[in-house]
């Protein structure tokens, strides 16, 4: 079965084009999934629906790439599922990309494509490695903060004060503070005890 995805970024925008070309396809309407979202976003309701619902031997068509990836790793992403499905791929402006023969020269595009998504998360992964190394060397502190908030540090005085007094259980100290268990023995601990 041959299924089509549009897509454009905000709701005022007009997937038209898209479905005319899609149609023009001989793609049937109802086998059209479409959403009204920005590529930036992560989650796309009807794109997710579809990659669901394709099996073995289908085939989802896009007007564009840009339509259906957000970017270069998405894309290779998408194309590593797909083809692990059984599930062939195809653009209509893009015919260079196109997975429905067995074509070299999309074997080899993609390929391409899937080269430059590895050498981006490469770069990413070198730039973080080199912005923490040169924090480190500033002295900059990586992390969480460590320790306690004014707020939490006036809680574990008065924790300590309830353990030192022994009138009140544990259970009733946690209640008094709105706090967990586990959070009451957290400030015993920083405070010494």
């Amino acid at each position: 079965m041959v299924f089509g995805y549009a897509r454009v970024s905000t709701m005022e925008q007009s997937l038209d084009l898209q479905l005319d070309a899609l149609l023009k396809e001989g793609i049937p309407q109802k086998n059209i999934y479409t959403d009204k979202v920005s590529s930036t976003k992560e989650v796309r309701k009807s794109l997710s629906k579809l990659l669901k619902y394709v099996r073995d031997g289908d085939t989802i068509v896009v007007w564009k790439l840009d339509r259906l990836a957000r970017s270069l790793i998405h894309f290779t992403n998408l194309m590593t599922k797909l083809k692990e499905k059984g599930v062939r791929f195809r653009s209509i402006t893009e015919p260079f990309i196109d997975t429905t023969e067995k074509s070299s020269h999309s074997e080899f595009i993609i390929n391409i494509f899937a080269a430059l998504a590895q050498l981006e998360r490469d770069i990413i992964i070198e730039r973080t490695k080199a912005g923490l190394e040169s924090a480190r060397r500033r002295g900059k502190i990586l992390g969480a903060p460590k320790g306690l908030s004014k707020k939490n540090q006036q809680k574990a005085v008065l924790c300590e004060e309830y353990f030192n007094d022994g009138v009140l259980t544990v259970t009733e100290i946690c209640e008094r503070m709105n706090i967990s268990r586990a959070t009451y023995y957290k400030y015993l601990r920083l405070r010494g005890l």
